[in-house]
């Protein structure tokens, strides 16, 4: 492979042996390079294949200053090593995109809130400290400080771009799901929980499930009606607000609650608060 454009030291473009052609990204790969040189193999730590819709992803490069793309490698660099995670290629194309926007914006004073900001931050504990790390990153680099909520809008982009992760489509789905279901529990009851108990965690993580199962439409258990009713018996008020989760769903998502699925619920949150 030979550089048909430089974009950066560490981003050219080029094309491969079937013609593809490829946005190829790793330190220094075109340091002190030409176009026409010969892509020192060794170097290439991201290969991205650019279809005929995904030409544009070529122009946001080209839009990207060299501190903005280096930040970048420097953010997914530190994610991968502390998530333990790798990363689809298109990782460096959207979060890149979105960081040359955020801190266009910041510059103009003109910050977005992210809606689902604090759901994201209790969600998705390990990578919203990247995006919080990130922020430090972005300053250090670019000079800008974003707004806190950006950690959480970095961090949904590293969650879409874990490899065998969801599509942002599909993550936000769930953020919403869940979101509305620790809502309806809060205001059952009327207080908030101690987000960092055994307990919340364990529902979140039932929730993050169950939020998933309702978004893929993807039913499972059985109707045992004994443990169902004495489930309902032993813990009313639990199984009230149950009630109305289950009632949130199949009215908002169109997806049946099953009586063990409601089970399961009503345990949770019986857990949950019981102090």
């Amino acid at each position: 492979m030979r550089i048909q454009k430089i974009l950066n030291n560490n981003v050219v473009q080029t094309s491969n042996k079937n013609k593809d052609e490829l946005i190829v990204m790793g330190r220094g790969i075109a340091f002190q390079g030409k176009v026409g040189d010969p892509i020192d193999e060794e170097k290439i730590q991201k290969t991205f294949i650019l279809k005929d819709d995904d030409s544009m992803f070529a122009d946001i490069f080209n839009e990207l200053t060299t501190e903005e793309i280096d930040t970048v490698f420097i953010i997914v660099r530190l994610a991968e090593e502390k998530l333990k995670q790798d990363f689809e290629s298109h990782v460096y194309i959207t979060l890149g995109d979105h960081l040359h926007y955020a801190i266009e914006r910041q510059k103009e004073n003109m910050p977005l809130t992210n809606p689902l900001a604090w759901e994201v931050r209790r969600l998705y504990k390990a990578e919203y400290q990247i995006g919080v790390q990130a922020l430090d990153i972005i300053e250090e680099r670019t000079g800008i400080r974003l707004v806190d909520t950006e950690a959480s809008a970095i961090a949904l982009y590293l969650i879409n771009a874990q490899k065998e992760g969801h599509r942002m489509e599909q993550t936000m789905r769930v953020l919403k799901i869940v979101q509305g279901v620790l809502n309806i529990v809060r205001l059952h009851f009327g207080y908030d929980f101690d987000e960092d108990s055994f307990a919340y965690q364990r529902f979140v993580t039932h929730l993050q499930y169950f939020a998933q199962r309702v978004n893929s439409k993807l039913q499972q258990g059985s109707n045992d009606s004994f443990l169902f009713e004495q489930v309902r018996d032993t813990y009313p008020e639990s199984f009230k607000c149950s009630e109305k989760i289950k009632q949130y769903i199949e009215s908002t998502y169109d997806f049946p609650v099953g009586r063990e699925e409601q089970v399961y619920l009503t345990i949770h949150i019986q857990k949950l608060t019981t102090k």
